[in-house]
């Protein structure tokens, strides 16, 4: 199933790693759910990364990204957007 364009950009930590995942596509987000089930070895994740790989339309796949969003708020995992600098003013 082809990733649905529906703005999936978001950056996120796995346990024990110092930089941020990007993540852009649903993908990359089901990689970083394997990766973070088998780190963190909790149910819940696990349970997660099963409903990811069962999405089978664009509506369960935008319902398992809006899950794995607040998984990670949850966690204080998701990164937190860049700050941009000010304009310059000449």
């Amino acid at each position: 199933m082809a990733d649905a364009p529906a703005g999936y950009e978001f950056a996120a930590y796995l346990p024990r790693l110092g930089a941020p995942v990007r993540i852009g596509t649903y993908a990359d987000a089901q990689v970083f759910v394997r990766r973070w089930a088998i780190r963190d070895r909790d149910p819940a994740v696990r349970e997660l990364a099963r409903r990811m790989e069962r999405a089978n339309s664009s509506e369960r796949m935008n319902e398992a990204m809006r899950e794995l969003r607040r998984e990670l708020a949850a966690r204080g995992m998701l990164s937190a957007p860049a700050l941009v600098p000010a304009a310059r003013h000449w």
